[in-house]
């Protein structure tokens, strides 16, 4: 059964994994054997993933490029073919959030959330396509969201631009099956990391928000989403296409503890 879960000799692009869920993900595929390509958008950044990625023990390419530039990208995949090899799979990660009430946010900031989360993952994938179709096989894992099916507070762009990716994900199951090649999304729940720090101290109101309408009664980890990315990008998950794995501890199949 390893060898079917295996990636060995596989080149993986984990868009802004210099940190984070993406970084859990891409080191993932490492120990699974793959080859690690990822960007950022400044020089520093990509430094700083690199030093992380060599602390860790893993070799890993990375480069600098704004995934919402089809220019860049198209740069980026053509120097990656030529550095590492042609890509066989591609995990849309790099996003932004804004926490904006809608009635306050302007047009360029919610442009701005679509332009990274939902039209970058466009211009990714529509980049890497060409180079699967001639291999016969690809796998496109687009980091979605619980907000691809819920809504919240102060969300809208992010809510749109993410279930606008879970559509975008169905649909180049559509149009790009019948080539062997795999689109699917992961849509993490409330995962601990850096950025979630001051959410999670003991007494805030979100902390115990999200515990109490988790059934698994914690916060996610970064290291929750490697089995799942790993299934998503290996033969074992050949025939699902077009789905997106819910890795939230249970939230979207709860309602909710009844008050007291």
């Amino acid at each position: 059964m390893s060898n079917i879960f295996s990636l060995e000799g596989k080149v993986a692009l984990v868009t802004g994994a210099s940190y984070g869920i993406g970084f859990a993900i891409a080191t993932a595929f490492a120990e699974a054997g793959a080859k690690i390509v990822f960007n950022d958008l400044k020089q520093e950044f990509v430094d700083k993933g690199i030093a992380a990625y060599k602390e860790a023990g893993y070799d890993v390419k990375g480069y600098v490029c704004d995934v919402t530039s089809e220019e860049q990208v198209k740069k980026l995949v053509e120097t990656v073919e030529k550095e590492v090899g042609v890509i066989d799979i591609l995990v849309n990660n790099a996003g932004i959030i804004k926490r904006i009430p809608m009635v306050e946010m302007t047009a360029d900031e919610f442009r701005q959330v679509i332009d990274v989360d939902l039209n970058a993952p466009f211009i990714v994938s529509k980049a890497v396509i060409p180079g699967m179709i001639k291999k016969g096989h690809g796998k496109i894992i687009n980091i979605c969201s619980m907000m691809s099916e819920l809504g919240r507070e102060t969300v809208s762009a992010y809510a749109a631009a993410k279930g606008g990716l879970k559509m975008l994900t169905r649909n180049i199951c559509s149009e790009y099956g019948e080539y062997n090649i795999q689109c699917n999304g992961i849509g993490p729940g409330y995962i601990a990391t850096p950025q979630t720090a001051p959410l999670r101290e003991e007494g805030h109101p979100f902390n115990s928000f999200i515990i109490a309408k988790t059934p698994a009664a914690r916060w996610g980890t970064p290291e929750d989403l490697k089995g799942p990315a790993v299934f998503l990008a290996s033969d074992a998950s050949n025939f699902v296409n077009g789905h997106v794995l819910y890795v939230d501890g249970g939230i979207l199949a709860y309602i909710g503890k009844q008050p007291k």
